[in-house]
């Protein structure tokens, strides 16, 4: 007789965390080029900004189980600051914050719902973490009326864009070479999840 738990199994830790781990290299390399793209001014930074919040859309989208959310975030966040992040501790707490909100907006739909749509509502909870941070710790808080609308409209797109839409497309590519049938098998139900 075998009995299946809707909790988080070794192998799913295991897979959240390579993921992380993954991600946590292209955050310390994103770091840069985020710099780079903040010389050209009118907030292109914020366009990319949202590639720090993928490792909980990704992770959500192949385990599929409570907690792996939370879980890639502050893995990625972990590896992105044992790899020297310039930022220092501090993407630890952006990486908690990120990951718990977008957890909840995951909880909201009770991790039964796997499409665009709320991976891309997952990314807004995590921007919103972000923002958070950000005024917490003064980063924002002197823009201008004009300049704040267009820094977070920037920074919203930018994250629905690489952690909604490109999330579920590297996910889906991902599934159709098989490399992801260990995980879970994908069946007709998931990719046509995926598209909606």
């Amino acid at each position: 007789m075998s009995t299946t738990t809707k909790g988080l199994k070794l192998a799913d830790i295991l897979t959240t965390i390579v993921i992380a781990v993954v991600f946590g290299i292209i955050y310390k390399v994103w770091g840069p080029l985020y710099d780079f793209v903040k010389v050209f001014g009118f907030h292109l930074d914020q366009l990319i900004y949202g590639m720090w919040f993928i490792a909980a859309s990704v992770a959500y989208l192949l385990i599929r189980k409570p907690g792996v959310a939370l879980l890639a975030e502050i893995a990625a966040s972990s590896g992105e600051l044992i790899m020297g992040s310039e930022w220092g501790l501090e993407v630890l707490i952006y990486g908690v914050i990120q990951g718990l909100l977008a957890e909840v907006v995951f909880a909201a739909f009770r991790y039964k719902r796997f499409d665009v749509l709320v991976v891309s509502l997952g990314a807004i909870g995590a921007t919103i973490g972000s923002l958070v941070m950000d005024f917490y710790k003064g980063y924002i808080g002197a823009l201008a009326p004009w300049n704040m609308a267009l820094f977070l409209i920037a920074r919203f797109v930018g994250a629905v864009v690489i952690s909604g839409f490109f999330a579920v497309s590297l996910v889906k590519a991902l599934e159709k070479t098989g490399v992801t049938q260990m995980l879970r098998p994908a069946s007709k139900d998931d990719y046509d999840a995926l598209d909606r």
